[in-house]
């Protein structure tokens, strides 16, 4: 197999992957929690938040959404509690989305639904395959890859690099 049909079957199970995966999360919080995936993500973006809050613009770009597309997630979820909007007194054009009590409160509860279905979907992997895997999405995504896990899967803080 020439590399690039290699990296073009990559590609096309990947996708496949990300189709199943997504489903089987939306089905389990939905049916425990009554949101989707992508409400789970965006309410955890603002959860880790510092002070819970994230501009608008920040929001879109953390979870590779447009601003109106976040703008059209948050509104239902604005309207059952989960987030709040907050305007900035120096700037009117600044928009922000804050996490409400009970967001924060659901999203906690949420994750452990997400552990469990990532966990059966997953299956078996060793902490090295997943670590790799991990980078490797981390890369597509243009995003940092996140510090290795401990083994109760917390996040172990990130070697500072000074440069």
């Amino acid at each position: 197999m020439s590399t690039d049909t290699l990296t073009t079957e990559f590609a096309l199970r990947m996708s496949r992957a990300w189709a199943t995966l997504q489903r089987r999360l939306d089905n389990a919080l939905g049916g425990h929690h009554g949101i989707s995936f992508a409400d789970y993500q965006l309410l955890l973006q603002l959860q880790r938040a510092p002070g819970g809050r994230l501009r608008r613009v920040d929001l879109a770009e953390k979870l590779g959404l447009t601003a109106s597309g976040v703008t059209r997630s948050l509104l239902p979820l604005e309207k059952i509690g989960l987030v709040a909007r907050q305007s900035d007194p120096r700037d009117a054009r600044v928009g922000y989305a804050l996490i409400t009590p009970a967001g924060s409160e659901l999203v906690t509860n949420a994750t452990v639904v997400v552990d469990n279905v990532s966990r059966t979907v997953l299956g078996g992997p060793s902490r090295a395959q997943l670590e790799a895997t991990s980078t490797l999405m981390a890369q597509i995504a243009g995003v940092p890859p996140v510090a290795s896990l401990t083994p109760t899967g917390d996040r172990a803080p990130v070697p500072q690099q000074h440069g």
